[in-house]
């Protein structure tokens, strides 16, 4: 198994770089970091002032060559049609996931900036995402890194690594 990590638009190198150390050293995996794609316009909904994951999702399809898995990390503010937001979205079939970036960082919140935090917190989104790609639910366990993050304060509680339950169900 390998890992691709592709910047969409201007996302924040140095969580780039650390989250290619962290999802190594969690998933025992090679994880190389793709040169950036822009984010494409038909994406952005001016009435919400959002992003539509689905569409990034299948720009990033475009860009799945030899990578077992993709994971696109973007800075812009991301939803899905049936949620108002989301920290990340996954399609399982194509092993290809998103996260973003944007409500991850304490500044969408008025707190101050703390790259160490952030840093955490994108590790925890990946290795999720990454996780559905790999076959994984969400998990009612709420310390696992599958367990649904509906709040930042759920992605702050839950680890960053799968139970035991989930681990032995991975499917690389």
């Amino acid at each position: 198994m390998n890992i691709d990590l592709v910047p969409m638009g201007d996302a924040d190198p140095a969580v780039i770089q650390g989250l290619k150390g962290g999802l190594n050293a969690i998933l025992g995996c090679p994880v190389h970091i793709c040169d950036p794609i822009p984010i494409p316009a038909r994406a952005f909904d001016p009435a919400r002032n959002q992003y539509l994951s689905d569409a990034l999702i299948d720009c990033l399809r475009q860009h799945r060559n030899n990578s077992t898995h993709l994971l696109g990390i973007t800075e812009v503010n991301i939803y899905t049609h049936d949620l108002n937001f989301l920290f990340g979205q996954a399609d399982s079939d194509g092993r290809v996931a998103i996260i973003s970036l944007n409500l991850l960082r304490g500044e969408s919140y008025g707190l101050p900036s703390d790259k160490k935090l952030l840093g955490e917190r994108a590790l925890k989104e990946a290795v999720h995402e990454l996780g559905h790609t790999m076959g994984l639910g969400h998990c009612m366990d709420g310390s696992c890194v599958m367990h649904f993050s509906n709040s930042l304060i759920d992605t702050d509680l839950k680890g960053s690594y799968f139970c035991s339950r989930c681990q032995p169900k991975l499917i690389v």
